[in-house]
């Protein structure tokens, strides 16, 4: 479990609402290291020290980012945010999983089990996580995300992390231009990069809307039109190899409003505990993303996939690889599938450490 002399980003045992609130915990005494010299990586044209930070999720609000920038995370997403007022899901919103080794698409087609607790081993770490993207609307996020824009280092980068809201009585096409709307507010409030999540459900089933060619068309171009100059990022789920032509489908059509892909999110199963019931309270969670040590191999996957075609086809977007980077082997494993960033939300939840590992593993910090 994660360790009481430690910060805590997140607190996995609290609520959303107290960790929102109340955290983090415990950061009062952190001293930012400044590493050596000037920044020797980029992203997106800003220049960054070190080509690792913390993917959306895990800091919802400018006390979380000022932490993970003290903690040496460099390249940080704040938390995805609406357009409008959304409630979390109920608690709890993380349990840990019994998962040995991978979880491969043949696992995922039957149920995963709740364990006891958390493993003391890292490498044996995942936890299924459902929190709905709650979000208390522009008036409180927009605010909030200028303060966090003060906690930033030089060789460091903020991002702005937005997604769609179907809304009573919405259309596809209302649908899609929330997105544009949630990302206008975004650069209102200064986001020098923006992120949209596509991997969050459709308007018109319980699929994931980035498997939706003609939709994610749609949200990057009016996204990008709403924008403008700001760097567009889109966030994916997995796309299994029978999926390739639809992958590439996708990143050719929206090759000219893309700056960078980040990939992956979670992988979605079936989360039951002992007593082979839903895991999780509430209507519509039997099924829950998993994240942690066993979606690595997705992660890698998709990074080496998108290398692949970028190279290719001359495309210019960036790769942020995202998905079981637990220890700083992980983060090594994403640039040399050809990742230029690479994030972490429970390898840094566990263990507020992990950037300053791997800055030491670069050699930028004594």
């Amino acid at each position: 479990m994660i360790s009481g002399s430690k910060p805590i980003l997140f607190d996995p045992l609290k609520s959303y609402e107290d960790n929102y609130l109340t955290g983090p915990y415990d950061v009062g005494n952190i001293n930012y290291v400044e590493p050596h010299g000037r920044p020797s990586y980029s992203f997106l044209g800003f220049p960054i020290y070190s080509p690792f930070g913390i993917a959306a999720g895990s800091l919802p609000t400018s006390r979380h980012t000022t932490a993970a920038f003290c903690l040496g995370f460099d390249v940080v997403v704040y938390k995805t945010q609406r357009s409008t007022e959304f409630p979390c899901n109920p608690f709890p919103n993380i349990l840990p999983l019994q998962i040995e080794g991978d979880l491969t698409l043949d696992k995922l087609e039957k149920p995963i089990f709740v364990r006891d607790d958390y493993p003391t081993d890292l490498r044996q770490l995942s936890i299924t996580n459902s929190f709905g993207v709650p979000s208390n609307g522009p008036s409180v996020w927009m605010n909030d995300f200028q303060q966090a824009q003060t906690g930033v280092h030089a060789g460091q980068l903020l991002i702005m992390s937005v997604v769609g809201t179907i809304q009573p009585g919405f259309t596809a096409e209302d649908y899609y231009a929330d997105f544009a709307r949630s990302a206008q507010d975004a650069k209102e409030a200064g986001a020098k990069v923006i992120e949209i999540n596509l991997s969050c459900p459709n308007v018109a089933s319980e699929g994931v809307i980035c498997y939706s060619p003609d939709a994610v068309f749609e949200i990057c171009k009016q996204t990008k039109a709403a924008i403008g100059d700001v760097p567009l990022v889109i966030k994916i789920g997995y796309f299994s190899h029978d999926q390739q032509a639809l992958l590439e489908r996708i990143v050719d059509s929206t090759s000219n409003f893309v700056s960078a892909i980040s990939a992956i999110n979670t992988l979605q199963g079936e989360i039951l505990n002992k007593s082979g019931k839903q895991a999780l309270p509430g209507k519509g969670r039997n099924r829950s993303g998993v994240c942690g040590a066993s979606v690595k191999w997705a992660g890698i996957d998709m990074v080496r996939r998108l290398d692949t075609l970028r190279k290719a086809k001359n495309y210019d977007y960036e790769i942020i690889g995202v998905g079981g980077v637990m220890e700083p082997g992980d983060f090594i494993e994403y640039r040399e599938a050809g990742a230029d960033v690479v994030q972490s939300v429970t390898g840094a939840m566990w263990d507020p450490e992990l950037a300053m590992k791997i800055k030491r593993r670069l050699d930028l910090i004594a």
